[in-house]
């Protein structure tokens, strides 16, 4: 899977262009006859694209060339084989970036002066993903998950176990384990660690690869809110908070050995404990809006959030999904222009506001249009 991180996301958003920006969204499949139907999908999502460009003022040939590089995965019987549930993609015509996410988007396509993000947010917000560090002495694993689905993440900068962490096995004298009877043919023996001398110094080599592997994980996780989620045998998760540097670990992990836990297991398990996470934070959030509601604290209209979302005033934001608000911002007079329909030069104002309240730090929260609190496409708590 492509990782997408704060550091991405920002590069994607800060990155100016002349030329028109093509942000593409669409769902797709891992297996089965959908997947067959993905290709064809993301073909005729291409020729639309094309067809805007052209009525952009772009000559056919310009458009073209610009879809060359989009057009040439539709050969890549490889890249359809390894997706998730939702593809972004974002080009002009001289680069491309893409994004196979366990989020199943709707499809999407949207072009202007820069890249439109919104369908992420849920993603990327903590409001919608969270990560599992599955551990074991014989192995590290890492997950990324939604509500609805899970990947692995390539986490090999990080030692992948504890040997590997110290290039050499603990001696015997080091370490002693007994492994317990199976229950039953086939079944994986579970190691009892045993012996005062040999459990200081196991409990040293594994905290010190704790940390290593922490070190590398707070790179990855740098600037996000995600809950994570920690599953192994209680003695090691024990050991591995004390190394944890990382602000949004959730005191509640999965017990026992997750060599014998699928990702679906894990990310079932880890799900019951993140939903109360994500619904207390998003009420809490909700309720503290329409108790300020009315007492200029908060504000309903692009034209007032907009300027404070820059400004970083913008403490909590909900914006509405599946819905465009059409405009442009005037950054000289700080004023914001609404057009009824997309007019040339105009960008999808909601997103403006969520991307610029985000940047600043700001809690941003982008639901479906039935859960907005107030029933506006926008809502904001200033914090001053």
């Amino acid at each position: 899977m492509d990782t997408m991180t704060m550091e991405i996301l920002k590069k994607i958003i800060l990155s100016g262009h002349a030329d028109w920006c093509v942000s593409l969204f669409m769902p797709t499949h891992r297996a089965g006859r959908k997947m067959e139907q993905d290709p064809i999908r993301f073909k005729n999502l291409l020729r639309e694209v094309e067809e805007r460009l052209v009525a952009k003022g772009l000559r056919s040939p310009e458009a073209r060339a610009m879809l060359e590089a989009p057009r040439r995965l539709l050969l890549d019987t490889a890249f359809w084989q390894r997706q998730s549930d939702g593809l972004a993609m974002f080009f002009t015509k001289s680069q491309i970036d893409f994004f196979r996410l366990p989020y199943p988007f709707d499809e999407l396509v949207v072009i202007s002066r820069r890249f439109h993000v919104k369908p992420l947010l849920p993603f990327l917000t903590g409001d919608g993903r969270f990560y599992i560090l599955a551990l074991s002495q014989n192995g590290v694993r890492l997950l990324e998950g939604t509500r609805d689905a899970v990947d692995e993440i390539n986490f090999e900068t990080a030692p992948q176990s504890l040997s590997e962490a110290f290039l050499v096995e603990p001696s015997e004298k080091q370490l002693q384990f007994h492994t317990g009877t199976p229950s039953g043919a086939g079944m994986r023996r579970r190691a009892m660690f045993f012996g005062h001398d040999a459990t200081k110094e196991e409990k040293n080599r594994i905290t010190r690869w704790f940390s290593m592997i922490d070190k590398e994980l707070s790179k990855l996780l740098e600037g996000g809110k995600s809950p994570l989620v920690l599953a192994g045998v209680e003695y090691l998760l024990s050991l591995y908070r004390e190394a944890n540097t990382c602000p949004h670990l959730v005191d509640k992990g999965i017990p026992g050995n997750p060599e014998e836990l699928r990702p679906e297991e894990l990310h079932s398990h880890a799900w019951t404990i993140v939903q109360p996470v994500f619904i207390q934070s998003r009420q809490k959030a909700a309720a503290d809006y329409l108790k300020l509601a009315g007492t200029g604290q908060t504000a309903t209209r692009v034209e007032e959030v907009i300027p404070a979302a820059i400004q970083g005033r913008v403490e909590i934001l909900f914006v509405a999904l599946g819905v465009q608000v059409w405009g442009r911002f005037d950054p000289n007079a700080y004023t914001v222009h609404v057009h009824d329909a997309p007019e040339p030069g105009d960008e999808d104002l909601l997103d403006l506001a969520a991307i610029h309240s985000w940047l600043n730090r700001g809690a941003v929260y982008a639901v479906a249009p039935e859960d907005m609190p107030g029933g506006n496409h926008l809502a904001a708590i200033f914090r001053y």
